[in-house]
């Protein structure tokens, strides 16, 4: 053995140990991490099984008589929230990150906004509850509405959308580009039949992160007032005419309805002293849970789709 292969030997070895002791200190922590997840879904579980049922997800709240309670105002007032913040966050943010990468010129004002984006992302969630409350409900006079709901939650994750979906048109290789350019196709061609599909993977997984966020804020929607107690579903008290017209204006005045969403009718029965309550929450936990579930999962395999459809 040499001289530097003797110096090189002890340092060779303290690294390994470190690099051991790293790698069990990283799955002790994950590992914590997971028993305490999982004891609190079996205690969440445990508390609200005996109340789940389908009958649990078509009854409307009821502080009189508990035991008959469910949520299905706040069920369907979630799914309402986050469709239309979906429609509206969505496109816009996508929108955005395509010009901001492939269209916005280089200088000063396109990083200027690129920084400001970057910091709205971490913005409290109650500054965008303020803000809704301000613009949305005040200013624009939307009241305490689904539609007024659904912007303001709009505002708080399309930071979030724009970063990742630019990351993720960043990452697609300039050789696309170029090779779609040198057979004639325009800008737009490029970025529509190319680029975005390749970046469908990355942007995908912004969008469901973002829409995770949406569905678990509560700070926002009560600063602009969403009701704690209702027993009615936005639309339910409107009648469609027949035709198209009539659907658009059901539509129109079911947004202008008041909602309650899934995490403040859960927040509302925790707060109840009576143990009942206490277990409709742990049901309304699992409800909750179940949606945010069947929606990631539906956008993790619409990413996994389009990652097979790359070559």
């Amino acid at each position: 053995m040499s001289a530097s292969d003797a110096l090189f030997e002890p340092r060779k070895q303290r690294r390994a140990l470190v690099a051991r002791l790293f790698h069990a200190a990283c799955v002790l922590i994950t590992g914590g991490a997971v028993v305490v997840l999982g004891v609190l879904l079996y205690r969440v579980w445990h508390d609200g099984s005996e109340l789940l049922s389908l009958e649990f997800l078509d009854r409307f709240p009821s502080q009189i008589t508990p035991e008959k309670a469910g949520v299905k105002s706040a069920l369907w007032g979630t799914v309402w929230l986050i469709g239309l913040t979906a429609a509206v966050a969505i496109p816009t943010g996508v929108g955005a990150a395509v010009y901001l990468q492939e269209y916005a010129p280089r200088n000063a004002f396109t990083r200027l906004i690129q920084l400001n984006i970057a910091n709205l992302a971490g913005v409290p969630s109650i500054v965008y509850g303020l803000l809704g409350l301000a613009v949305f409900v005040r200013w624009l006079r939307f009241d305490r509405s689904v539609l007024s709901g659904s912007l303001t939650m709009s505002l708080l994750i399309l930071p979030v959308v724009i970063i990742a979906s630019r990351e993720a048109i960043a990452a697609v290789p300039n050789s696309i580009r170029e090779a779609a350019f040198a057979l004639g196709a325009t800008r737009w061609q490029t970025v529509r039949h190319h680029v975005l599909p390749a970046a469908a993977p990355g942007i995908l997984t912004g969008v469901i992160l973002s829409m995770a966020r949406a569905m678990g804020e509560t700070a926002p929607l009560i600063m602009i007032g969403a009701l704690t107690y209702i027993r009615f579903v936005p639309g339910g008290t409107h009648e469609a005419a027949p035709g198209l017209a009539g659907w658009v204006g059901w539509f129109g005045e079911a947004i202008r309805d008041p909602f309650v969403v899934l995490p403040i009718q859960i927040f509302n029965w925790a707060e109840q002293a009576q143990p009942i309550f206490h277990k409709l929450a742990a049901a309304g936990i699992v409800v909750l849970l179940t949606v945010m579930l069947i929606l990631n999962g539906a956008a993790v395999v619409l990413r996994a789709f389009w990652q097979r459809k790359q070559p």
